[in-house]
């Protein structure tokens, strides 16, 4: 495999390095604060007294909004850059964080999670065009899983370092000592981040308006690739995010009779187990581009098989090695995630990245926060019986790989006519 760099394509380098670095710090902190539920989910439900569905409700509405900004979102990116809108989420994430530390009620702990998830959805897509902006176009694939696998180690630092100090030195403490992390990124942003290396500034947009953004959002719609990556997204990533988010902790104490010690050693199994298979899938996907699809699949399977087993296992509860093995597996779900992206990039030219990773990345999330709805709503009906209430993983991912299989082929021909377009162009550029 060649690694012909295309017209226009950024260097890449140390300079790229630190850019990015800054950029997917911000990304970094906002999964901290995102995943915090995840570790705090029972002490939430005594601190506000509620039960479960008013418990997922938390991560529900922070997903709601997460994904109902992720195309305005890529349309701000490509409007005005990723310095500002980063700079924004920032700014959000760290109020919501400490809102969340001083919330003396349900509604105002809500309306905090809300604002957090405003100030999340402003960051990933953000670190994905920081990315575009400044590597060439051959390292997209591994920039975008060493930006997932931050993501994951942010989530690592939620597991273990947030969830000691909660019960510690108290939750106040706790969720307001790691809002200065917010505040740190700011500064940083503020100081250092630039959108794009000199020489490498985007084509001027026209005026933005409503006629402006319809156009940019068909344009990225109509795009197979774009949908498949969506559907991609959708399929791949919700078991462990519902898992991580906030169902993890009490599946694996209540249902599985795990100590929470016990129980978040898991947890942080999955967090470690999806970043060491994210460096695999990118390395995988940035030497065989045709691998994409087939890993995809093959995460969705394992996953589903690996679910059953448990859920079906006939004792009162699954044996450890299994409990292991799914939790292994799901670490794999992240990167998978990541695949989708590497089918809307190719697919859109560079002035609409933004908009086609923003609707890509609603796929995930739109997922996660129906199973999240779904698995608090079975809870609370069955009597808390999670074998029902997890068995609505198997529906979604039956939804979503049908839909994959309807476009795959489709997005694959749009590619490939892409890619001959594309050299038609090197061999026209003058030396």
């Amino acid at each position: 495999m060649t690694s012909t760099t295309l017209p226009g394509d950024p260097p890449g380098g140390r300079r790229a390095l630190a850019v990015w670095g800054i950029g997917v710090s911000v990304y970094f902190v906002a999964v901290i604060f995102r995943t915090s539920l995840g570790v705090a989910g029972l002490d939430a439900a005594d601190r506000f007294h509620v039960n479960a569905s008013a418990l997922s409700t938390f991560s529900i509405l922070q997903l709601l909004v997460y994904a109902g900004m992720q195309i305005p979102v890529g349309l701000l990116v490509d409007r005005l850059g990723t310095k500002k809108v980063l700079a924004l989420g920032a700014v959000l994430f760290t109020a919501g964080q400490l809102g969340f530390a001083f919330s003396p009620s349900y509604g105002t702990a809500l309306a905090s999670r809300a604002l957090l998830g405003c100030g999340d959805a402003l960051t990933f897509i953000s670190v994905l065009r920081l990315g575009t902006r400044w590597f060439p176009a051959r390292r997209g694939p591994l920039v975008a899983q060493f930006a997932g696998l931050v993501g994951m180690a942010g989530n690592l630092v939620s597991t273990l370092v947030l969830a000691r100090l909660l019960h510690g030195v108290g939750w106040t403490p706790a969720f307001a000592g790691s809002a200065v992390a917010g505040a740190v990124v700011f500064v940083l942003v503020l100081l250092f981040l630039k959108d794009h290396p000199e020489g490498h500034e985007p084509e001027p947009l026209p005026h933005q308006g409503a006629a402006y953004v319809r156009r940019q959002i068909a344009a990225a719609w109509r795009e197979p690739g774009t949908r498949l990556g969506l559907w991609v997204h959708f399929t791949t990533q919700f078991p462990a995010m519902v898992f991580l988010l906030l169902w993890g902790l009490p599946f694996l104490v209540e249902a599985q009779g795990l100590s929470r010690a016990t129980a978040g050693e898991l947890l942080t199994l999955v967090v470690l187990s999806n970043m060491v298979v994210g460096l695999v899938y990118g390395q995988i996907v940035a030497r065989h581009h045709g691998a994409r699809l087939p890993l995809a699949l093959g995460t969705v399977g394992t996953t589903a098989a690996l679910w059953a087993a448990t859920l079906a296992y006939p004792g009162p509860h699954a044996p450890m090695w299994l409990l292991i093995v799914l939790c292994t597996v799901l670490g794999a779900c992240g990167p998978a995630s990541m695949l989708g992206f590497d089918f809307a990039r190719p697919a859109n030219p560079p002035e609409r990245q933004g908009t086609a990773s923003g609707i890509t990345n609603m796929g995930g999330f739109v997922a996660s926060m129906t199973t999240l709805f779904a698995v608090g709503v079975l809870l609370d009906a069955t009597g808390d019986d999670y074998t029902v209430a997890f068995s609505a993983v198997f529906v979604l991912q039956a939804l979503g790989v049908t839909q994959i299989l309807r476009l795959r082929k489709q997005a694959a021909r749009r590619e490939r006519e892409r890619l001959v377009a594309s050299r038609v162009e090197m061999v026209h550029v003058p030396a």
